[in-house]
């Protein structure tokens, strides 16, 4: 895709997203995504030479190989959303191996799904494309509803099946929290022990998170702090939601925070908020990756295209797109897929 075809999907986007200068955390403070971010970050930590391969393996497959980002197809919702709910619009997606497929020939650096998924198709695909195996999920069949992520199978299964990574979920500020990040530190000390690497969907859910309407689950401040919460169990790539608001410590009255967050570290624009996420991941050392969110039908494109050059300005490294990918005709799936892709391989879109 040209950088014209760019500019046109950014709309009246286009110049507030394109020409900003972040004047919050300088981008000279960050550990940004390069063809050696490996050696560079990775390689002077206590990751395991497996786990170094590993990593390697994911950065260096698709079309983004050998850049330092990455591409993720994420579908784990089967069990998040029911699978009859996810696929309706696709049936074919039923059938786990055109979750693969999609992945491979959307020039995916790695493929996202269930161990059932994975474990259906190992033998065929584990040699072909990285996969990480999501081993944590909500289930939708209690009644009444309740939100948990539980384990759904084991590290070692993962490990068997041929994963490159594992990634599981934490809903930060949830009741479970708690719990979930002692099994999710858990299984991330013996996924490294492994050779995998760790992926952390770190989301936060609290009702309490709402307020006058306003939903804080995606302020800057709230998702930043889960973040550092989730780098400090070591989760080497940390998937977020991209901020939309700011000011959640506040505006809900609770942990802690200080003015200078809000005036100095970050501001209304949301490339300063996302640069605020990746602040959190160690200043990049662990890659941020944005999720790509519910599909809404045609504004997805032009949407995904915001999203993607806000973390790449911000200094994140990459996106995790699922359902707008997967919810329409598997060619198009594909094209979207590599339309995202684009925006990294852009060299007129650089750094804030």
């Amino acid at each position: 895709m040209s950088y014209q075809k760019i500019l046109d999907l950014l709309g009246d986007s286009a110049e507030t997203l394109l020409l900003h200068e972040c004047k919050t955390i300088s981008k000279d403070l960050l550990h940004t995504p390069s063809p050696d971010f490996i050696d560079k970050v990775f390689a002077q930590s206590n990751r395991n030479p497996q786990v170094l391969r590993n990593l390697a393996s994911i950065f260096n497959h698709g079309r983004l190989a050998g850049t330092g980002y990455i591409s993720i197809l994420p579908i784990d919702q089967g069990i998040e959303h029911t699978a009859g709910a996810s696929f309706a619009p696709n049936p074919m997606y039923f059938d786990p191996e055109n979750i693969i497929r999609l992945a491979m020939e959307g020039g995916c650096n790695a493929v996202a799904t269930t161990f059932g998924n994975l474990a259906m198709m190992s033998r065929k695909y584990a040699h072909k494309i990285p996969f990480i195996v999501k081993i944590n999920h909500n289930e939708l069949l209690t009644y009444p509803t309740k939100y948990d992520q539980i384990m759904f199978g084991s590290v070692e299964d993962a490990w068997n099946l041929g994963a490159a990574a594992v990634g599981a979920t934490i809903y930060f500020g949830s009741e479970e929290s708690s719990r979930q990040i002692v099994e999710v530190a858990e299984a991330f000390e013996r996924a490294h022990d492994l050779g995998m690497a760790c992926i952390l969907w770190c989301y936060t859910r609290n009702n309490a998170f709402k307020k006058d309407g306003v939903n804080y689950e995606v302020s800057a401040d709230i998702t930043g702090q889960a973040n550092h919460l989730g780098v400090t169990i070591q989760a080497d790539i940390i998937k977020q939601k991209m901020p939309e608001n700011n000011g959640g410590f506040t505006a809900i009255n609770f942990s802690k925070s200080r003015p200078e967050m809000y005036t100095e570290l970050a501001s209304d624009h949301p490339i300063d908020m996302c640069r605020y996420q990746v602040a959190n991941c160690y200043m990049g050392r662990a890659g941020l990756i944005n999720s790509g969110g519910e599909s809404k039908g045609s504004s997805d494109l032009a949407e995904s295209v915001k999203t993607a050059v806000v973390n790449k300005r911000a200094g994140g490294t990459g996106l995790i797109l699922g359902r707008r990918a997967f919810q329409r005709p598997f060619a198009e799936g594909v094209s979207f897929l590599q339309t995202m892709q684009d925006v990294y391989l852009a060299k007129e879109i650089n750094l804030a």
